[in-house]
């Protein structure tokens, strides 16, 4: 399970998107993540699928590692789909009872799945080709600003970087205890799915006391750093634009525009 997960963890490759200005892929990454709200028709969303196929094969990252990273969220993806099929109102195709598929259903539920696995796979590409404390400093330029009006930018930045590159390290303590488990002869996988469910709450508690335990050290951690609130801190790598990163952002703003075109000349 702890390989399934792809948020929070980076892999070093020599790449393009790898070399960007991590703000320069936050920025794209924002930029084509909102214009997914414009997709409707079936050729907006095959050009959005070709350009995330682009960027991920750009990435140099093997693809089974974001096939992989999609398979923990494989019953949320049939649940939204399932959910959207049988609560839209439309045409009904197939009835059983109070149970109805419609064609406006299995539409919305194509096109709800489809868009979230694009945002996974793009938030799964910002994490794996950026280092942690890159994306810290990061976002923490791009928030500057926010700092004139009192905003904690720094710690606000550091604290969503440290959430973010938690979930892995959850997920490694689930391991631990379901193997743990599985040493004194209790194997959860092999219980059935319905009782599988609540086999997981006793669980709960030993993880969320070793994931406080976790933050605790690394509140420790911190302190007997000196890091303070983090204002005026100097940082060894400055962060500077280049051409590539122009072209990023143009290329998420061209994206845009095309999308944006397709949905008023109804394409």
């Amino acid at each position: 399970m702890e390989n399934s997960i792809l948020i929070g963890q980076f892999t070093e490759t020599n790449s393009i998107i790898h070399r960007l200005d991590p703000r320069a892929k936050l920025l794209s990454m924002i930029v084509i993540m909102l214009s997914f709200l414009m997709l409707e028709s079936f050729i907006s969303y095959v050009v959005a699928t070709i350009f995330v196929l682009i960027i991920l094969v750009t990435s140099k990252i093997p693809l089974r590692m974001f096939g992989r990273g999609l398979k923990p969220i494989l019953f949320i993806l049939m649940f939204t789909f399932l959910y959207n099929v049988f609560m839209t109102k439309g045409t009904i195709i197939w009835s059983w009872s109070f149970i109805h598929v419609t064609v406006e259903g299995l539409q919305n539920g194509t096109r709800v799945v489809w868009r979230i696995v694009l945002l996974i796979l793009l938030a799964s590409v910002l994490t794996l080709t950026t280092k942690p404390l890159s994306l810290a400093q990061g976002l923490e330029k791009l928030l500057a600003p926010l700092s004139k009006i009192n905003v904690p930018v720094e710690q606000f930045s550091l604290m969503i970087v440290i959430a973010i590159r938690f979930i892995p390290t959850i997920v490694q303590e689930l391991d631990r205890i379901l193997l743990a488990q599985k040493a004194r002869g209790y194997d959860i996988s092999s219980v059935k799915l319905p009782k599988r469910i609540f086999a997981y709450i006793p669980i709960l508690i030993p993880l969320f006391m070793t994931t406080i335990q976790r933050a605790e050290q690394l509140t420790s951690a911190i302190d007997a750093r000196a890091y303070g609130n983090g204002k005026g801190r100097t940082v060894y790598r400055q962060l500077k634009f280049e051409r590539t990163d122009y072209f990023a952002m143009g290329l998420a703003i061209v994206f845009t525009v095309t999308l944006l075109f397709f949905k008023i000349g109804g394409i």
